[in-house]
């Protein structure tokens, strides 16, 4: 794998990673202020869900190297 394949991969592992973190501990205001859509959060903790996000896309990532690297599967056949 190279490091512009790895880089892909990574990114996209990433990105299905954060879609799937985002919900995580989503809680809708009581009583939305005037002006904001009533479904938006009262902390969205983005800076934590992306530390989260990364920290799984790169297990993830580090088990699909593996399986890469080591022709477990292979996609050249």
């Amino acid at each position: 794998m190279t490091v512009f394949t790895g880089t892909l991969v990574f990114v996209c592992i990433w990105w299905m990673v954060l879609f799937c973190v985002l919900p995580w501990g989503v809680r809708a205001p009581a009583e939305p202020r005037p002006g904001h859509a009533p479904s938006a959060p009262e902390r969205p903790l983005i800076a934590r869900k992306m530390l989260i996000t990364t920290a799984i896309a790169a297990v993830l990532f580090a088990a699909v190297y593996v399986i890469i690297d080591q022709n477990l599967i292979s996609f050249r056949r």
